[in-house]
C-alpha cells in the first residue's frame, strides 16, 4: 500500500525484453534505498513493482504481460522519468489517501494551463471509468494523489501546486501525455457490495478494469 505522496523522481535505465515481457531497470535517484528489501514493493508512475534486484543506483523489476498490456509502462524507453514512493510501513504519515497501486486503467491529458501560481489540468479517462470519478473525490495519476476539482462526462480536472509541479513527473505533462490512473479504493468495494447476491454469478462483470501489478 502507498499514499500516493511521491518521494523522488527517477528514471528508467533500461526496458529490457525477457522472454515475452520485460525487466525494467530504474535509477531511483533521491530515494533512500537503503532500508528496501528484495521483495519489497516500489510504486512506479504508480504501478506497483517488486524489487528483485538491486544496483549501485536503483533497483530492477519484472513486468508481467496483464502490467504492459493495461498501464503506460509499455511505451517507457530509457530516459523516461518516472514517480517512485516506496510502500507505506507502520510508522508511515498518511499524507494522501489509501492507495495501492493496482492501475484501473489510462487516462490522456486533454490539456494545461496556469491558475494563479497553480496550474490546471484537464484530464480524459476511459468510458467505463468515469463513474468511479468524483467531485471532490480522490485520485491517482501516475501515483500522485490528487483531489478531483470538476467532473464533466469522461473529463475531470485538478490544481496542481507548485510544489507538485516541481516534484513530480507533472512538471514535463503535456497535451497528449498517457497516464497511469488509479480511482479510489473505497469505489471499487462500494461497486462490489451493491452487487449483492450477484457478485456471485459467474461473467458479472463490475470491476474498472483488470488490476495489476
Amino acid at each position: 500500500m502507498f499514499t500516493g505522496i511521491i518521494e523522488s523522481v527517477g528514471q528508467v535505465v533500461a526496458v529490457e525484453p525477457v522472454e515475452g515481457d520485460v525487466r525494467l531497470h530504474i535509477d531511483t535517484a533521491g530515494l533512500p534505498m537503503d532500508a528496501v528489501q528484495l521483495g519489497d514493493s516500489i510504486a512506479t508512475n504508480g504501478v506497483c513493482l517488486t524489487v528483485i534486484e538491486k544496483t549501485a543506483t536503483g533497483y530492477r523489476a519484472d513486468v508481467s504481460v496483464e502490467s504492459l498490456d493495461l498501464t503506460t509502462i509499455r511505451e517507457w524507453q530509457a530516459g523516461t522519468t518516472v514517480n517512485l514512493e516506496r510502500a507505506l510501513t507502520p510508522e508511515s504519515r498518511l499524507g494522501g489517501h489509501i492507495v495501492s497501486g493496482h492501475v484501473d486503467g489510462i487516462g490522456e491529458v486533454v490539456s494545461r494551463h496556469p491558475d494563479a501560481r497553480s496550474e490546471r489540468f484537464l484530464m480524459r479517462v476511459p468510458a467505463s471509468m468515469a463513474k468511479y470519478i468524483a467531485h471532490k473525490g480522490s485520485i491517482t495519476i501516475d501515483g500522485t494523489s490528487l483531489t478531483v476539482n470538476s467532473v464533466n462526462g469522461c473529463e475531470f480536472d485538478v490544481n496542481i501546486v507548485p510544489h507538485t509541479i516541481a516534484n513530480t513527473v507533472m512538471g514535463r505533462y503535456e497535451t497528449g501525455t498517457k497516464v497511469n490512473l488509479e480511482v479510489d479504493v473505497i469505489a471499487r468495494y462500494l461497486e462490489r457490495l451493491l452487487l449483492g447476491d450477484k457478485a456471485a454469478e459467474p461473467n458479472v462483470n463490475e470491476s474498472v478494469g483488470s488490476e495489476t501489478r
